[in-house]
């Protein structure tokens, strides 16, 4: 019961926001009572915990599994991108502002785990793409990585970017063809213009 309990809260979570859904909207719509829930999970803080994590640790082990692939690294950062996307739902619900505004300290945990993770993943994909000549040699991998998370926090930031006025896709569009053509070679340029061209073709 206890994991089916954290599973179907992590997709009303997603789907709707952490903020939004009560104990007593995850209890109706599972068919169960409110204590039920509460012999598993103290409080709904504690459910949102086991959530955010639970979902982290899927989407790592998913970035892990596109990375060991070790495939081109330009078509890995759009793989990665289209994976995170499909399990946030597109992050209708901006899951992650609502945790930085609703829940800092799991926010702030949660932030660090995913820096670790990211920092791994694209300091890879640096390298490689070096090593391919789709990116530029002279170019400081520690620092451009940083960048690069720092970059994917800020574009989820709904006082930068409202989410009436812009959505999370689009956003990571932008953001990932803006930080590869800050990097890329002549040979990655032409990559990546096929690819942004092709994407334009199918949507």
């Amino acid at each position: 019961m206890k994991d089916n309990i954290l599973l179907k809260a992590t997709d009303m979570f997603i789907t709707l926001g952490f903020k939004s859904v009560t104990m007593d909207d995850l209890a109706t719509e599972m068919g169960i009572s409110k204590k039920t829930i509460y012999k598993h999970y103290k409080n709904k803080t504690e459910l949102v915990e086991a959530s955010a994590l639970a979902l982290f640790k899927l989407i790592s082990e998913g970035i892990n599994i596109i990375s060991a692939r070790k495939s081109n690294p330009i078509e890995e950062l759009y793989e990665i991108k289209k994976f995170v996307m499909f399990h946030l739902k597109d992050e209708k619900s901006s899951p992650q502002y609502q945790l930085q505004k609703y829940y800092p300290e799991i926010y702030k945990n949660l932030k660090c785990k995913q820096f670790d993770v990211m920092q791994e993943c694209v300091t890879d994909n640096l390298n490689r793409g070096i090593e391919e000549g789709l990116y530029r040699s002279t170019i400081n991998v520690s620092i451009i990585s940083r960048l690069y998370f720092s970059g994917m926090i800020s574009i989820k930031d709904q006082e930068l970017f409202p989410q009436e006025l812009f959505s999370i896709n689009t956003l990571m569009e932008n953001y990932l063809e803006y930080h590869l053509r800050g990097i890329s070679t002549e040979k990655g340029l032409q990559l990546l213009n096929q690819l942004v061209g092709n994407k334009k073709l199918t949507n």
